[in-house]
């Protein structure tokens, strides 16, 4: 019965680190479709978000299911509450990868960025991969000893945040309000999908330790704009 127990336990480990696989690859593919105003990869990663979705459903199914049956206590109830959780930040993080691509296909066959705006975003999509890779190894080793090189990286992602800020506000902006809306709204979807990342490892560090950092960032305290579509 322990066996099985823990079987299933490093099944829901491991569908979590595919999950990260899913996300990485969803926000790769809606980066290259918002560089180059490719519709059909846009398509391809909206639609793609299901399977996501998918994966999310059957791990919080099977966590529930081993809830009910096992009755855990401990570290083995600290896990199955905290894959539920880390599943939500992730379908999240897919949901986000989601809206960029809608944001290329809402302004097709045009492209969404402006001026010196498209190397800040390669930028900032390749820390947020970054980030939610790390998370993955986190995840599949419960390594909180690389949770603090994760948080230097995401204050990476802060800001170049600031910085789509500091180029929008500037005199010299003179691409229009459209466009200044457009990457405010792109800027907030890979600042939050760093976000989710280190919300993941912060949990882990809550399964490890049982406490939570002391640095908290109260991550779910802020508006969550995963949810947030573009408008049209």
């Amino acid at each position: 019965m322990r066996r099985a127990f823990t079987e299933e336990l490093q099944f829901i480990s491991d569908q979590l680190v595919e999950m990260t696989r899913l996300t990485s690859t969803a926000l790769d593919r809606a980066t290259t479709a918002l560089l180059t105003a490719d519709l059909e990869l846009a398509e391809a990663v909206i639609s793609a978000d299901d399977t996501i979705d998918l994966v999310r459903r059957d791990l919080d199914s099977r966590a529930v299911d081993v809830l009910a049956r096992q009755q855990p206590v401990a570290t083995d109830l600290r896990q199955l509450v905290m894959a539920m959780r880390m599943s939500s930040d992730l379908e999240r993080m897919g949901d986000l990868a989601r809206h960029v691509a809608k944001l290329t296909r809402l302004r097709y066959p045009h492209k969404v960025l402006r001026g010196p705006l498209e190397p800040m975003f390669t930028r900032m999509a390749e820390v947020a991969e970054d980030l939610v890779a790390e998370a993955g190894r986190i995840i599949a080793n419960n390594d909180v000893e690389a949770v603090p090189q994760l948080l230097v990286t995401d204050d990476e992602m802060d800001e170049l945040h600031r910085e789509v800020f500091r180029t929008l506000l500037a005199d010299d902006w003179g691409h229009g309000v459209e466009a200044a809306i457009d990457a405010t709204l792109l800027s907030r979807y890979y600042e939050r999908f760093g976000d989710h990342a280190v919300s993941i490892a912060q949990r882990v560090v809550y399964l490890v330790t049982g406490e939570w950092p002391e640095e908290d960032l109260h991550i779910e305290e802020r508006m969550d704009v995963s949810r947030v579509e573009p408008l049209g």
